[in-house]
Parts: structure tokens; C-alpha cells; sequence
């Protein structure tokens, strides 16, 4: 799906005036038939079923709390299929409103920066469950899955929402979305049955007497998954003779020859240009090592995992740090994207910095604003992105070079709050300890 992309200098944008918020609208009969209509050809086409569990629980007109896994666009399709009739709001990334704002609205989405602090979020979801009396969907985990597993997500600001709304949970859980389109494949769809189960996992009544705590195990819990396994356990064949094209985004890092940015997804092939190992992604989702003796994985989200501490060690070691030519885009809400110039975006132990726009530019965003960077591919079908900033702003930069960087930044940004955050609970116990002698 393309977005149109307007031209205006970072001093005209920051001179417009935003457009005021407007509350959450609940959709009627139309636009939810609407919804479950368009959703069916591609629903037909993965010849979609679905399970419910304990969902006799939940009664016809009661709001409730709808989780769900994130794995692509299939998963609005989904929901509007399973919830159907019940009228529900879902959380929209901003981005996504540009070009359709009217009608998103008027299908229920409520739109939010991704990963940025939102208390005008929250509010919108109060309104939406105890005055609209709506259901939310509300995926967790923001930004689709790069590898099959479970995105970094803040579980204990999803339990902390879960406490504060006291509603009945339902978790929907979908299976072969990921596989049918995953985000590095570049929108080639591959022929996979998808299916879903929609099971109560929470009352009102278990929210009250659980800590937020409790209820972030279950959350973790519900959300503990992985695409590859699943693919591998049900001996689900992907035939597609471009199955690994773009792998190369997810794993960027040789195992072999440790460089970075020089692997080449294409075809079912995976191989590294520096010193030319190479893996083929099978029809069961394994990767086979193409040389003599043994390989160093053959399951994608432990390579990816094996990346994520390589990068956890180059923080360690003090070695980590990022500056890149980039391409500057912009929101200030969800009317248009602007592309504003060129810039230098770095990334470390303090964040993020981005300067640029012939001199007009310079923003800085500190490590703990956010818990993960959002990092996308293909964005709109403009090229890879790492994004970030606040309730006013939003910046896309688009790298200007050749190599897979964005991957390696998300995770870099992952370890980085991590370690930031751990230093600051100690500071504050510190403090504590000794304001209490």
C-alpha cells in the first residue's frame, strides 16, 4: 500500500496547525458490515477458520478487552470476521490514517504514535469501553513480527490498561498470517491457510483480585509464540521460489564471517557477499546449511536472537554507536507525510539525534522515551525506516545506504533501555534506602 508524500520544508510544516483531536467514533451496522465485507476475498483465499473458547462467557453487548498477536494486514481482516457483529474500536498506528481519515475513523479506528507515551490514548480507550460501550482491539505489540516470535512489548503497561478498564480479556491468537506474508518478504503473499482462536482468558472479577503483576504473566504468557515452529510442528509447506527474498532485513549479521549488512535474501537462498556462506530457507521453514560440515543455526528467531546478543556485547564492550546519512519524513497528525530534506541521524547510549533540513533540524530524543525503536520495511513501498519522536512529531529517516541497518538499531535500542532502565531502579532504590535511615 503507497502514501503519498508531500514536498515542504521543515520550517512550512512546523508552522501548520495541527488538527484538533477528535474523540473515538463507534462504528454502526454499515461500516461494521462494511469492514467484514472487504475482509473476505482474502479470508476466502487462506481459507480462514476460526475457535472460540469459554467465549460463552462474554455476553452479546458487554465491552471487552480484545488482544491479538501481530503478524500482518490479514489481522484487521481477521478481527473484523470473528467479531462480527459486536462493534468494537481498534488502536490504529497515526501513519495510517494519512489519505483516509474520514473513513478510518468511521470503522473504528483510534489512531496513536507507535511506541511514543499517549495519555490522550487512554482516555480515548475510557471513553470508547464506558461511554460508546464498545470493545478495543488493541495489539500489544505495536509493529509487526520481524521474525515469527513475539515482538518486544511493555507488559506491564498492558496489564497496568487491563487493571484501570477492569473489562473481560479475550486473547485472539492467529496462525500462518506470519508465514502468508511476512514484513521482510516485500508484500509477495504466499499461499497458507490462515487460521485463528478467540478464547476469555480474563473476567472482571479475576482482574480485581490479580495484582498487576499476575496479570502481566498471563499476558506474557498468551503472547509467547513462534511462527517458524509452528510451521515446522504442522509440516506446513511453503512452496514459493521466493521464500527467502529480503531475509537479509531480519538477518543481517553473518555467523560465519561476523559482517554486517552483506547477506542477500533471494530466492529460497540466504548468503553472506563477504565470505559466501550460504543457507536455503527449506519448504518447512528450516534453514539448511549449504557448505561442508555443520551450520551455525538452522532456525530463523535463534539466529535472530543470536544477533540481539552480539549487539547486547558491542553495547557492553562501549562499542556501539550509529550515525547514518538519512531521508527525513514527518507527521504532526494524520493528515499528511512530509518529506523535509536530508540529515544525520545517530543512535547510542543516549539515544536518538537527528540533525539535518539545511540547519532547520535538530531533535534529540533521550534512550528512555521509548522502549523499542519502531523499525519497519518497506514502509508504504518507500524503503526501510527507523522512526521515532513525541505527540507533536513524528520522523521517518530512510538510511541512504545499501546495507540492513534498521533491524540492528531496534535491537541496539532494546538492549540499550534495558540497561538504562536497570540503572535507573537502582538509582532510585539507592535513594530510597537513603531517605529512609
Amino acid at each position: 500500500m503507497k502514501i503519498k508524500v508531500v514536498e515542504k520544508t521543515y520550517k512550512e510544516v512546523t508552522e501548520l496547525q495541527k488538527k484538533k483531536h477528535a474523540k473515538p467514533i463507534k462504528p454502526n451496522m454499515f461500516f461494521r458490515t462494511l469492514l467484514k465485507l472487504v475482509s473476505l476475498p482474502d479470508l476466502w483465499a487462506t481459507k480462514f477458520k476460526y475457535e472460540k473458547i469459554g467465549m460463552d462467557k462474554l455476553q452479546k453487548n458487554e465491552p471487552a478487552l480484545f488482544l491479538m498477536n501481530h503478524s500482518s494486514f490479514i489481522d484487521l481482516e481477521i478481527v473484523a470476521s470473528m467479531l462480527y457483529p459486536r462493534p468494537f474500536n481498534i488502536i490504529t498506528t497515526s501513519d495510517g490514517f494519512i489519505g483516509k481519515d474520514a473513513l478510518m475513523r468511521w470503522i473504528g479506528c483510534i489512531p496513536t504514535n507507535k511506541f511514543v507515551s499517549d495519555s490522550t490514548l487512554v482516555r480515548d480507550i475510557i471513553h470508547t469501553v464506558r461511554n460508546l460501550k464498545s470493545s478495543v482491539v488493541l495489539f500489544p505489540e505495536a509493529g509487526y513480527t520481524f521474525d515469527g516470535t513475539c515482538t518486544t512489548m511493555p507488559i506491564a503497561t498492558t496489564a497496568s490498561l487491563i487493571k484501570m478498564l477492569s473489562i473481560p480479556v479475550v486473547m485472539i491468537k492467529s496462525y500462518g498470517a506470519f508465514l502468508r506474508d511476512p514484513l521482510y518478504n516485500n508484500l509477495q503473499r504466499r499461499k497458507i491457510k490462515v487460521s485463528a482462536t478467540e478464547q476469555y482468558i480474563l473476567s472482571p472479577d479475576d482482574i480485581k483480585e490479580m495484582s498487576i503483576e499476575q496479570i502481566g504473566r498471563i499476558v506474557e504468557k498468551e503472547f509467547t509464540f513462534d511462527g517458524f515452529a509452528w510451521q515446522k510442528e504442522n509440516e506446513v509447506r511453503i512452496t514459493e521460489n521466493f521464500r527467502a527474498d529480503y531475509l537479509n532485513r531480519v538477518l543481517y549479521k553473518c555467523p560465519h564471517c561476523m559482517s554486517e549488512g552483506k547477506m542477500k535474501g533471494e530466492g529460497v537462498t540466504l548468503s553472506c557477499t563477504a565470505c559466501g556462506e550460504s543457507y536455503v530457507l527449506d519448504e518447512l521453514g528450516s534453514l539448511v546449511y549449504q557448505g561442508e560440515g555443520g551450520g551455525k543455526f538452522t532456525h530463523v528467531p535463534d539466529w535472530y536472537l543470536w544477533q540481539r546478543a552480539k549487539v547486547k556485547e558491542e553495547i557492553e564492550r562501549g562499542d556501539y554507536g550509529i550515525e547514518l546519512p538519512v531521508d527525513i519524513c514527518m507527521t504532526i497528525d494524520t493528515t499528511k507525510i512530509f518529506h523535509v530534506g536530508e540529515g544525520r541521524m545517530t543512535h547510542g547510549e543516549h539515544g536518538f539525534t537527528l540533525e539535518g533540513c539545511d540547519g532547520e533540524l535538530s531533535y534529540t530524543q533521550k534512550l528512555l522515551s521509548s522502549y523499542t525503536a519502531n523499525a519497519d520495511f518497506n514502509w508504504y513501498e518507500l524503503g526501510d525506516i527507523i522512526s521515532f519522536g513525541n505527540n507533536d512529531h513524528l520522523f521517518y529517516c530512510f538510511p541512504k545506504i545499501k546495507e540492513d541497518i534498521v533491524t540492528k538499531i531496534r535491537l541496539a535500542h532494546e538492549e540499550l533501555y534495558k540497561i538504562a532502565s536497570e540503572k535507573a531502579e537502582a538509582l532510585r532504590a539507592a535513594r530510597k534506602a537513603k531517605a529512609s535511615r
